[in-house]
């Protein structure tokens, strides 16, 4: 199967809304973006996961090419 996962990227970026946070997931290749919203004291990676897989699945509904459902680190905070 690691044939048929296209390499990309995924771009997280991180809202702060008082008490909670914003993350946004974006695909490199097509643009395609979700958010989601978690408390402002969870951890950095698991809203980071949760953002990655509704990715996958949003990605998975519009027939894109399958995404890793691991994120590789890197990313940025604006």
């Amino acid at each position: 199967m690691a044939g048929s996962v296209e390499e990309r990227e995924v771009y997280f970026e991180f809202v702060a809304l008082g008490n909670a946070v914003r993350v946004s997931a974006i695909c490199s290749v097509t643009g395609v973006e979700v958010q989601v919203i978690g408390p402002a004291g969870a951890a950095r990676h698991d809203l980071e996961r949760l953002a990655l897989r509704k990715l996958v699945k949003r990605l998975a509904e519009t027939n894109a090419p399958p995404l890793a459902t691991s994120p590789r680190g890197g990313g940025f905070t604006v």
